[in-house]
């Protein structure tokens, strides 16, 4: 299994950024689908998830009404769109994949994460 997220990159805060993570060697709509985050000297951080058929999402209050998650399963893939970015995005940013029904916002329920993406909000 693996999953290629791509998209990091620098930003003005106010801007926008969106990030992709390809998934390969699974069966993609079986798997809840995360993105989290970890800041230097934080912990791993929930950000947003989606349900296996994009029914349902699940946001941290940090990033309710400026992320969007998406997902085509057809192309394996899910989406994060960051608008309205603050310095305090500022982070790596996994993706990860959970054999769940429900979303779920626990980093130990995800089985499968891909390498990280940076992000870098400017002030």
């Amino acid at each position: 299994v693996q999953l290629q997220a791509s998209g990091g990159g620098a930003a003005q805060a106010g801007g926008s950024l969106r990030l992709s993570c390809v998934a390969s060697g699974l069966t993609f709509n079986s798997y809840v689908m995360g993105w989290f985050r970890q800041a230097p000297g934080k912990d791993r951080e929930f950000v947003v998830g989606i349900s296996r058929y994009g029914g349902s999402t699940l946001h941290a209050d940090s990033v309710q009404d400026r992320f969007t998650i998406s997902r085509d399963n057809g192309e394996n893939t899910v989406y994060l769109q960051m608008n309205s970015l603050k310095p305090e995005d500022t982070a790596v940013y996994y993706c990860a994949a959970a054999r769940q029904v429900e979303v779920s916002r626990f980093w130990r329920e995800y089985v499968f994460w891909g390498q990280g993406t940076q992000v870098t909000v400017s002030s």
